[in-house]
């Protein structure tokens, strides 16, 4: 048995649809669970709950941990401890293998440009601080010998599907395809490496059914070609046939913004990921699985006549 904890995400959907291809045992858990392939079981469960999380993991032999929170630092700080520590003690208690879907936060802002697993860890942000956290967390027991566990890490994501989380389809893609001016935090003219979420699901189920991929940190396959912000609104305008129309929205402005739009508040502190080059270097992966990611044109197409069909 294969277990998607936190099944009804971008990530969870794309994973579970990717482990049809290793499995026909897959349970996808969460609050209200829904069927992505036909033989998936289903499993409600909430995270935070230490005896639903166990019953959820009995019997699996891989469980991947996708889940995500509401995007509020003061949430982030509460909640995802204790996620972290009943989904550990589920997977020691089950002889279970982990596999942690996370992002970069918790690297240091001054080594944006060329990110690779071996990147110093040195957040700025709360959030970077809580997913700092996380890791040591999990590592703590790897280390110790009593978990075998892997982080599979990737850059912001875009995608088809409901992502409404994704800050491209946030900033851009939405305000474009209503007719209204993209939003792109700090400077356009900064290059910002993005993961494609059906590469990203697809990758961490090959991670997951890869024996000597654990005990270590994987960059998920992310493009290497590095399109600037202004690059980015102008090939999702062209794919949905409107002006690339866009204004550069400092951090004073994104404070203000935080007063009635959620997102922007807790934008504030994540700021400085949009001030500099944010590159994303999945190099390890590519050259351990001989695996591509899909070209940002060719995701943009596929998303852009998504949304006019």
């Amino acid at each position: 048995m294969q277990t998607i904890l936190g099944a009804g995400g971008a990530i969870g959907k794309e994973t579970a649809k990717a482990l049809a291809n290793y499995t026909n045992e897959i349970r996808l858990v969460s609050r209200n669970p829904e069927k992505v392939n036909e033989g998936d079981q289903l499993f409600k469960a909430n995270l935070l709950n230490k005896e639903e999380v166990l019953k959820a993991v009995k019997g699996s032999s891989i469980v991947y941990l996708t889940a995500g929170l509401a995007y509020k630092k003061e949430v982030w700080r509460q909640e995802w401890p204790i996620i972290m520590q009943n989904v550990i003690e589920a997977c020691m208690m089950n002889d279970a293998k982990l596999v942690f879907f996370d992002n970069m936060y918790m690297y240091d802002p001054n080594h944006l440009n060329h990110m690779t697993e071996e990147t110093p860890v040195n957040p700025s942000s709360e959030k970077g601080k809580v997913r700092a956290d996380l890791n040591k967390m999990i590592f703590t027991q790897v280390e110790k010998g009593y978990l075998k566990a892997l982080i599979a890490r990737c850059a912001d994501y875009y995608g088809p599907g409901d992502i409404n989380t994704s800050m491209l389809y946030q900033t851009v893609i939405n305000p474009l395809s209503n007719g209204k001016k993209a939003n792109w935090m700090g400077s356009a003219h900064f290059k910002h490496s993005f993961t494609y979420t059906p590469d990203a699901g697809k990758a961490t189920a090959l991670l997951g059914n890869t024996p000597d991929a654990y005990n270590q940190i994987w960059h998920l396959p992310t493009d290497n070609e590095t399109l600037i912000g202004k690059q980015w609104i102008e090939a999702f305008a062209k794919g949905m046939g409107v002006k690339p129309s866009f204004q550069n929205v400092p951090k004073y402005l994104v404070r203000a913004m935080g007063l009635f739009m959620p997102i922007m508040k807790e934008m504030v502190e994540m700021f400085y990921q949009y001030d500099r080059d944010y590159v994303f270097d999945s190099s390890k992966f590519e050259n351990k699985f001989g695996v591509k990611a899909t070209p940002y044109e060719v995701g943009i197409s596929i998303i852009t006549r998504k949304m006019s069909a």
